[in-house]
């Protein structure tokens, strides 16, 4: 134990360091006599929500990006990069070593990922590529109304979010045990060490946690217990270094490392989550412990689309609904090929309007079929009863059409749903809303096996509801939010239903994009592994991953550059580029066409593992903590 906390304690010099202790700003572009973070034009009325940021912006770190020979680990925090390393050293695959990530990242990146929440998981073992589905479900007692007030209007969004009524099913650990039962080198219980010793000796607080925990409005005063674990007595957060110590986290993965995810979905565990959500006093919820012991993670193949980029041929893969982000991704770089877009390279590292107005009107679109489509495949059916008609060539053409290009090409604003298939459905598009959350890891072992694993509590520390069971130990840990990624308004003025909306049992709709991406054999096969990638952010994952792959894949950038791009998308509304990252001639352009243009925070977490001649080369977002190790 004495060497875990001196490796903790000198791991605090080391996240300071990286992390700038969050002070760091991203390079900005010159503002040469005019703002450079520029806002929307007064008056000028906002066409659609803009997404809010999952998580404070923390400040800005370059990274170098980092090569390796034999295998690599991608994730958002150091602590829980070493811990994959750890396991792959031990002998343990790619799977192995992802397990023993999201089970440290639960503990020192809590505000983002835990055991109180669900992922999606890619897994290619050489032989197979699987998707996993541990996403959450609501409880079998919910109705569609859950998230509608005594008035018949949708709930303010926090309102919603802090207590019980958001929490749902979760459904990560059980979906890890699952695929460990299949696919694993190392036993159960040898991947979840790494963080039970990180548990009981303590970890250093990083910058970005302590700064989140600062910012944080609702954590402190809605549950005690996690009050009592965050924060000193004086009510501040506990500080940039500080040697957190997390017994009753520790003691809760014994119980699953020891009795597998029914520790975690039964018994005692199991009674501590309802009691939470329950009994919380202003804002309860329907969680039971049937909806736990009943929680079943999904697998199916891979959604997987054709792309064509420097006359080289691709296969990019990732999870069907109830993710919306590879079927997102695959339609705005669908869109993308029958445009103008390939033919407008980087001008001075940076994607210049031409091609931001052609991106974003592809997203439009994208974010609109989005809306209109995807939910649950198991409670809505696909456009044509198969979610890849929303990606047929024919019908992104058809889209493409769409977008005005030209020097005076002018923005559609607000994109219409599309019909991709020949029957109508009778489903209203669901209105904008926030979304949050995530964490994501990446990792390729020597044997070329892959993980790409995007996790998630949703909002940042979910519905701010720690479970403790009680027996005198500190901590535990969060519950998610994931309900409110439900549409609040299950149907719209006319009464027709929303896809997405309230129902038992049911999964809600994702933005999360887990990829791997892949060559194409000259016969049309599967080549191979070329990249595994992904990114918190709540609903902009989507523009996160398709700017990177489009860096890569188009401009040929290599990782680190890619994701050190500045951010910018559309989710069906104002166009939203990273701020004091483009040059106002830039975002005055985009104006002249006629789009409502917002500079925000736009804080990406990227992670990337890249294949190469010498090995993998790793990226990490310089907005996060995050790192690539390996040998």
């Amino acid at each position: 134990m004495t060497q875990v906390l001196t490796r903790s304690l000198l791991a605090v010099a080391f996240l300071s360091a990286l992390a700038g202790c969050g002070t760091v700003q991203a390079p900005s572009v010159p503002a040469s006599g005019a703002q450079a973070a520029v806002t929307s034009r007064p008056g000028t009325p906002a066409l659609s929500t803009i997404p809010p940021n999952p998580e404070a912006s923390s400040g800005w770190t370059g990274k170098p990006g980092w090569q390796w020979q034999k295998h690599a680990v991608a994730a958002a925090n150091p602590l829980a990069t070493q811990a994959g390393l750890e396991i792959l050293r031990a002998g343990g695959n790619a799977l192995d070593a992802a397990i023993a990530v999201q089970m440290v990242l639960g503990l020192v990146e809590p505000q983002s990922s835990g055991i109180g929440g669900g992922a999606f998981l890619l897994y290619d073992d050489g032989k197979s590529l699987l998707a996993w589905d541990g996403r959450e479900t609501a409880p079998a007692t919910v109705r569609e109304d859950l998230f509608l007030g005594p008035d018949g209007k949708a709930l303010p969004f926090h309102q919603a979010v802090v207590g019980g009524r958001s929490v749902g099913v979760p459904g990560v650990v059980p979906m890890l045990e699952q695929l460990h039962r299949k696919q694993a080198t190392l036993p159960w219980a040898r991947v979840f060490e790494p963080a039970i010793r990180m548990a009981e000796a303590g970890f250093p607080v990083s910058p970005r946690l302590h700064r989140l925990l600062a910012s944080e409005k609702y954590l402190r005063d809605n549950d005690s217990t996690a009050a009592a674990y965050f924060y000193g007595t004086d009510g501040q957060p506990w500080p940039v270094g500080h040697v957190l110590r997390n017994p009753e986290y520790a003691a809760v993965l014994r119980g699953i490392a020891s009795k597998g995810s029914r520790f975690l979905m039964r018994g005692e565990v199991a009674q501590a989550m309802v009691r939470t959500v329950q009994g919380h006093a202003a804002n309860p919820g329907k969680l039971a412990l049937s909806d736990l012991a009943g929680y079943q993670p999904r697998v199916s193949p891979a959604l997987c689309f054709d792309y064509e980029a420097v006359a080289r041929r691709y296969e990019i893969c990732g999870m069907p609904p109830p993710s919306s982000g590879t079927l997102a991704i695959g339609q705005i770089l669908g869109i993308l090929r029958h445009t103008d877009a390939a033919k407008l390279p980087l001008q001075q590292g940076q994607p210049n309007a031409n091609w931001l107005h052609l991106y974003t009107e592809a997203a439009r679109l994208a974010f609109a079929d989005r809306a209109q489509y995807v939910a649950d495949p198991a409670f809505v059916q696909a456009p044509g009863g198969n979610w890849e008609s929303m990606l047929q060539p024919v019908y992104l053409q058809q889209r493409a059409a769409l977008i005005q290009q030209g020097p005076q090409a002018k923005s559609m604003k607000t994109a219409e749903p599309g019909q991709p298939a020949s029957l109508r459905v009778a489903l209203a598009p669901m209105p904008a809303q926030p979304e949050y959350g995530t964490s994501h890891i990446s990792v390729i072992d020597a044997q070329g096996r892959a993980v790409s694993m995007t996790t998630t509590i949703e909002d940042q520390f979910g519905s701010r509801m720690m479970v403790n069971r009680g027996k005198g130990l500190a901590g535990g840990f969060l519950l998610n939010n994931e309900l409110t990624d439900f549409s609040f308004t299950p149907r719209d003025a006319a009464g027709r239903p929303i896809a997405n909306r309230v129902q038992p049992g049911k999964r809600p709709r994702s933005s999360m994009a887990p990829i791997l991406v892949y060559g194409k054999q000259p016969d049309g096969r599967r080549g191979e592994l070329l990249m595994s990638a992904g990114s918190p952010g709540g609903a902009l994952i989507i523009h996160y991953v398709a700017k990177t792959l489009y860096g890569t894949l188009n401009w040929g950038l290599d990782a680190q550059r890619a994701i050190d791009l500045p951010n910018f998308g559309s989710t069906n509304g104002p166009t939203l580029l990273e701020q004091k990252r483009f040059a106002p001639a830039t975002a005055e352009a985009l104006r002249q066409r006629g789009a409502e243009v917002r500079e925000i925070d736009m804080t990406s977490g990227l992670q990337a593992i890249q294949k190469t001649p010498r090995g993998y080369f790793g990226g990490a977002d310089p907005r996060r903590e995050g790192v690539v190790l390996g040998d």
